[in-house]
């Protein structure tokens, strides 16, 4: 597993170099290794590098990963998708959800971690690009929900995430990442809340992000190479 820690190393560098280059410093972007499919030697391969955050989008597959690992230090943020019937799970294994876009789904998540005495960091999921086929709030959308966040404690708000369209060059991108950037300053303003994360840019166009002031960026196969072959 030296080449997965090696190509950690050399992300964490430029991750680094590109916050300089834009006026902030390394502290201020968060690398989340996305680890899906990936073999939990490879997360601790990872993890032995300093790499303390750590994302998947299955749950059973996450919670596998984690006891294999065995290192109470890290940190897990679910990405994807989460059916309601999963939401038990999260408790005690994640410490922050990226993708949420869906009232029920909170409300879901807020009894589930006030019924265990523990709070979730949020992220909401904004569909900046306006795709049909795909998760997260249409920007239309996004005072309504954070309004409903405000009465569910056991849910902190700490701010959005996006994935741009696919279909568009990375250059393109750039303006979907300011599209998120302007919605949080809005939401900022509106509610008088802090929402400092801002969950934006994958392996092909974290660069582009971090030019418009991603916190949080999730690098996957640049980190671990290409997905194993996998099973549905």
């Amino acid at each position: 597993m030296d080449d997965v820690g090696e190509r950690y190393a050399r992300t964490r560098q430029y991750v680094d170099e590109l916050a300089l280059r834009h006026g902030r410093t390394p502290n201020d972007v968060q690398i989340i290794a996305v680890s899906k499919y990936q073999p939990a030697a490879a997360v601790a391969a990872v993890a032995e590098k300093g790499q303390c955050d750590f994302g998947e989008n299955y749950v059973q597959e996450a919670l596998r990963k984690q006891h294999e690992v065995g290192r109470p230090d890290l940190r897990w943020h679910f990405l994807g998708r989460l059916q309601r019937n999963k939401v038990k799970y999260l408790p005690g294994h994640f410490s922050m959800f990226h993708a949420l876009d869906d009232a029920k789904l909170a409300l879901d998540l807020h009894k589930k971690f006030h019924a265990v005495n523990q709070t979730l960091e949020v992220l909401i999921q904004v569909n900046v690009g306006q795709e049909p086929q795909k998760g997260g709030v249409l920007p239309r959308e996004l005072p309504g929900l954070v309004n409903q966040l405000e009465a569910m404690p056991s849910l902190l708000l700490r701010g959005l995430m996006t994935l741009p369209p696919f279909d568009v060059d990375v250059a393109d991108k750039q303006r979907f990442f300011s599209a998120l950037r302007n919605l949080r300053n809005a939401e900022q303003v509106r509610t008088g809340w802090s929402l400092p994360e801002l969950s934006m840019g994958t392996t092909d166009d974290f660069p582009q992000a971090i030019a418009e002031g991603a916190t949080m960026v999730r690098i996957g196969t640049r980190i671990f190479g290409d997905r194993p072959v996998h099973g549905s």
